[in-house]
């Protein structure tokens, strides 16, 4: 019952993949928030207050730089599709 001028119900595999990427960099401000709150539920221990608290700091320093790294991983392999989709139009032309 298709038309021929009419496009598929499926996407192109590479116009998926960067959608699936797309909704992996939206994803990561979530898991963000959740890796920021997790220390919040660590057990505070009396005498080793200092410690925890400095762990603590080292642990939200190393979410930060992770989310970075893995945002513009993201970032970066979406825009080599983007840049791979525009030479294929230019290559049709």
């Amino acid at each position: 019952m298709s038309l021929r001028g009419e496009t598929g119900i499926f996407l192109e595999r590479q116009r998926y993949r960067q959608r699936r990427l797309i909704d992996g960099l939206r994803l990561v401000p979530v898991l963000g928030a959740w890796l920021f709150m997790l220390p919040l539920l660590w057990p505070v221990a009396d005498a080793g207050a200092a410690k925890s608290m400095s762990s603590a700091l080292v642990y939200v320093f190393l979410v930060w730089v992770s989310l970075t790294l893995v945002a513009a991983c993201l970032s970066f392999a979406t825009w080599s599709y983007d840049d791979h989709d525009g030479a294929e139009q230019d290559a049709e032309r």
